[in-house]
């Protein structure tokens, strides 16, 4: 049988602008408008929201404004960093941060610890149960912050609040005398001690619900095996709950400080306002310097500027937390 031989032709010339056959077509550099324009709004909204009143914020700490110059009145003199200046020369400033940062550290161990002892327990029970409790739970991280301050706050009131009344009821041996009459928001130590638990009580129910479905991710064949080896609670828990939990922790922790660290609603109800200053944390002292007579705006930009940049801090490293996660591209 005869057999053909087939002649292979010349090599295609690679240096044609065209691709070689066979091959896909690789993507042109050409610049491609729709994508951007897709996120055009969200860009618009985003400066409009938050970018436009950070840089408002940073222009007003450089100057010094009051009411005159607010309304426009009079135009604002620029102080450079005079502001700034006052601020951290100011011995009440480092008070003011002593006990941002010591409320903080409080309601985000609290808040952590007990959401963390409640994911546990729901995930102990049944679906049912679990479901019930997780919704009630829910309930209190739903309420407002307001609402909450005014609960807490007749909670403690001095000749009406439960709590009062339930410590003057014990007997003397177990909580003393005069609990009825007690007031406690005349003191800042007391008046952070009901922050805190209302706080914590507003928080724990989505520390709770994230560590409860970080759970759930958990194979169940791993503490199958530690029951079988003897281990306790205890020990399981820090042997596989907590390293394989780990990042959610982080998470939970990065968000609380967050959030904690910049408390106010709750705080300005219970104090009764800026007239006790010993209380203050730095969202009250920002707010207190702003419109306190005569205004200082410019100063009051300056502290909440100092907050913003130490907020700013923490959520570069939450940021920085969810890229190592792969949970943002």
């Amino acid at each position: 049988m005869a057999q053909t031989v087939q002649v292979a032709g010349p090599a295609p010339d690679r240096t044609e602008s065209g691709p070689a056959p066979g091959r896909p077509r690789r993507a042109g550099s050409r610049f491609r408008a729709g994508p951007y324009l897709l996120i055009i709004p969200t860009v618009a909204i985003i400066a409009a929201l938050i970018l436009y009143p950070i840089g408002q914020l940073v222009w007003m700490s450089f100057h010094k404004i009051g009411s005159r110059e607010a309304r426009g009145l009079e135009p604002a003199e620029n102080v450079g960093l005079e502001n700034f200046r006052t601020v951290l020369g100011d011995g009440f400033f480092w008070k003011v941060l002593a006990n941002t940062v010591a409320s903080a550290a409080a309601m985000v161990v609290l808040t952590l610890v007990l959401g963390t002892l409640v994911g546990l327990l729901l995930q102990r029970l049944g679906r049912k149960m679990s479901l019930l409790v997780s919704a009630g739970a829910l309930l209190a991280w739903a309420t407002p912050a307001i609402s909450a301050a005014i609960v807490y706050k007749w909670l403690f009131t001095p000749g009406g609040g439960i709590v009062p009344w339930f410590l003057d009821a014990l007997p003397d041996r177990l909580a003393g005398t005069g609990w009825n009459d007690y007031n406690w928001f005349g003191s800042p130590g007391t008046t952070y001690f009901v922050l805190v638990l209302c706080v914590v009580w507003q928080g724990f129910p989505f520390i709770a619900v994230s560590v409860l479905a970080g759970l759930r991710s958990v194979p169940g064949e791993l503490y199958e095996a530690a029951q079988v080896d003897g281990a306790g609670p205890w020990r399981t828990f820090w042997q596989i709950t907590f390293p394989l939990l780990r990042p959610v922790f982080l998470v939970l922790t990065v968000l609380s400080i967050i959030w904690d660290f910049k408390i106010f609603t709750q705080l300005y109800f219970l104090s009764g306002g800026t007239a006790n200053r010993d209380s203050f944390n730095l969202s009250m002292y920002a707010y207190s310097a702003a419109v306190a007579f005569p205004a200082k705006y410019g100063l009051g930009g300056a502290i909440a500027l100092i907050l913003t940049v130490i907020l700013l801090i923490f959520t570069g490293f939450y940021v920085r937390v969810m890229v190592k996660q792969g949970e943002v591209a």
